[in-house]
């Protein structure tokens, strides 16, 4: 599970924008300026199910990270 979901830096962050972008989400609106995390890890998971391979995106580690629990609930403006 990627942990950016209770970071504060979630809405901004350039890390958190590449992963959507690799799930192919577009509702990620940045509204400021972004922020790039330091020592990040992200974890993919090759998927192949018949002949189709799908890749699953998560952060798992983060020096940047912020706890703020529900953030990513909050709309940008």
């Amino acid at each position: 599970m990627c942990i950016c979901i209770n970071c504060r830096h979630i809405h901004y962050c350039q890390t958190y924008l590449f992963i959507e972008k690799q799930h192919k989400i577009n509702q990620v609106k940045v509204n400021k300026s972004l922020f790039m995390p330091i020592y990040t890890i992200v974890n993919i998971k090759f998927n192949k199910q018949y002949k189709k391979i799908s890749l699953d995106w998560d952060l798992i580690e983060c020096l940047s990270f912020v706890e703020k629990p529900g953030h990513w609930l909050i709309k940008n403006h």
